[in-house]
């Protein structure tokens, strides 16, 4: 097993018990992260999204990971999280297959790729069927996430 394969078997245990400053210490100065929901975050940003998706799931999720594979630059793994979404409490089984690219022994780029239309109509029901594949769903949820994330680092500095 290389360093790569370590790093992101850390980054996974450190999530499946929350411990987003574990996580954190998997990634570069400089790391780049992307999603369907949050979009591309970058530096700091993406600890805080961790931070705050750890504290708002209260203990309540499920994070498992197989098929991690890296080499000296790039690495993969497939995950899932199980967990209730905050704004309608519906169950979400998210099958996320993610991507990333090391520099310095620690993940610089994280791209996680899913299913949106299928996770919003987890998370939304009925709404996310019928609406969770345009482009202004998408741009909502976007929007919202990163709203969610301002007010999140603005209330930790609040205290």
């Amino acid at each position: 097993m290389i360093e790569n394969d370590k790093t992101l078997i850390k980054f996974y245990t450190a999530f499946a018990n929350a411990d987003a400053a574990s996580m954190c210490e998997c990634y570069h100065g400089d790391i780049q992260f992307r999603d369907p929901v949050f979009g591309l975050l970058k530096g700091n940003d993406v600890c805080e999204m961790w931070k705050m998706l750890v504290e708002k799931s209260n203990g309540k999720l499920k994070i498992e990971f197989d098929e991690v594979k890296a080499t000296e630059y790039i690495g993969s793994a497939q995950w899932i999280a199980t967990y209730n979404f905050s704004k309608t409490n519906r169950k979400v089984v998210n099958v996320i297959n993610a991507q990333f690219k090391f520099k310095d022994g620690l993940i610089i780029k994280h791209t996680d790729d899913f299913d949106i239309w299928k996770w919003s109509t987890q998370a939304f029901g009925i709404k996310g069927y019928l609406f969770g594949w345009t482009g202004f769903f998408h741009k909502k949820l976007n929007e919202q996430a990163l709203f969610s994330l301002k007010k999140y680092k603005e209330n930790k500095h609040a205290n």
